[in-house]
């Protein structure tokens, strides 16, 4: 991976695909962050609780998405609303990356996601020399699987009840795709 790669996170701040920008976030996305994050089907798989009031995503957006470079809000162009985000985490010890996303339920199978992840794996591999790219998900949420596999991650296993999530033991799929893998599928 490359040394400056806050550098090269900065100078990509901004990234626009066919439909979306990807961009920081702004104070003024608090109330469509309110709108997914307090979505009970929407953050059924994540991590976090989500949200109920627009004073806690604000609190979101200073305390985590500008906590660091990496970590992108989604914009649909046509409308102009936040629909989503997606960030990632950087290994440099095994020149990997890792990453997450939630997406609005309502721009839910439109590929969305898909055109998302694809920037964000083109910056990994092309601009950051990332040798692996991966995630996870929970069993029962296999629409984030199909995103990973449409971005050519392959799947490479499940482990048995792997985290404890809201209380409940979770199955974890696991996706990756290498650079040797990523170059040969865009050749």
């Amino acid at each position: 991976m490359v040394e400056n790669y806050n550098e090269v996170l900065y100078q990509n701040e901004t990234m626009v695909t066919e439909r979306l920008i990807l961009r920081k976030y702004r104070v003024e996305d608090a109330a469509d962050i309110l709108e997914y994050a307090s979505d009970a089907q929407t953050v059924e798989f994540i991590i976090w609780e989500g949200l109920d009031t627009i004073r806690a995503a604000r609190a979101a957006i200073y305390d985590y998405y500008w906590s660091r470079p990496g970590i992108w809000a989604i914009e649909h162009v046509e409308s102009g609303k936040m629909i989503g985000g997606i960030d990632i985490r950087l290994n440099h010890d095994d020149d990997k990356v890792g990453f997450g996303y939630v997406l609005n339920r309502a721009f839910w199978g439109k590929g969305y996601m898909t055109e998302a992840l694809g920037a964000v794996m083109a910056l990994c591999f092309e601009k950051l020399r990332a040798n692996r790219f991966e995630a996870q998900h929970y069993a029962g949420n296999e629409g984030s699987g199909r995103v990973m596999e449409k971005c050519g991650m392959r799947r490479e296993g499940c482990m048995a009840q792997y985290e404890k999530v809201k209380g409940i033991f979770r199955d974890c799929v696991q996706y990756g795709i290498t650079r040797e893998q990523y170059v040969s599928k865009r050749a």
